[in-house]
């Protein structure tokens, strides 16, 4: 079974940083794409950042210049590093993968979500 696990959610003021991670874990062959979306009350699920296996990675405007997705292949792990944060970006954050698993079987799956709140 595959599944994605993650964590560093909380609470933090205008101006800080936080650090998510999503690890991966399972029979895995290889990841195609980890991602990170968010959604606050009311809003629709929405990209904040992707990775690629050839390691492009592709931001939502209103994050560039403050977050940073980075991977960790070994560990089959991502991370969103945000340092700014505003208190729009309060919202759950989810993990998102597209992987093949040891049996060469294509899956896209989501983390349970991790809460971001940010207070003025």
């Amino acid at each position: 079974q595959v599944q994605l696990v993650e964590s560093g959610g909380g609470l933090v003021q205008a101006g800080g940083s936080l650090r998510l991670s999503c690890a991966a874990s399972g029979s895995i062959f290889s990841i195609n794409r980890m991602g990170w979306y968010r959604q606050a009350p009311g809003k629709q699920r929405e990209l904040v950042a992707s990775t690629a296996s050839d390691g492009s990675t592709n931001y939502a405007d209103y994050v560039k210049g403050r977050f940073t997705i980075s991977r960790d292949n070994a560990k089959n792990t991502v991370y969103l590093q945000m340092n700014s944060l505003k208190p729009e970006d309060t919202a759950v954050y989810y993990c998102n993968a597209a992987l093949f698993t040891a049996a060469r079987r294509y899956l896209e799956l989501w983390g349970q979500g991790t809460l971001v709140t940010v207070s003025s």
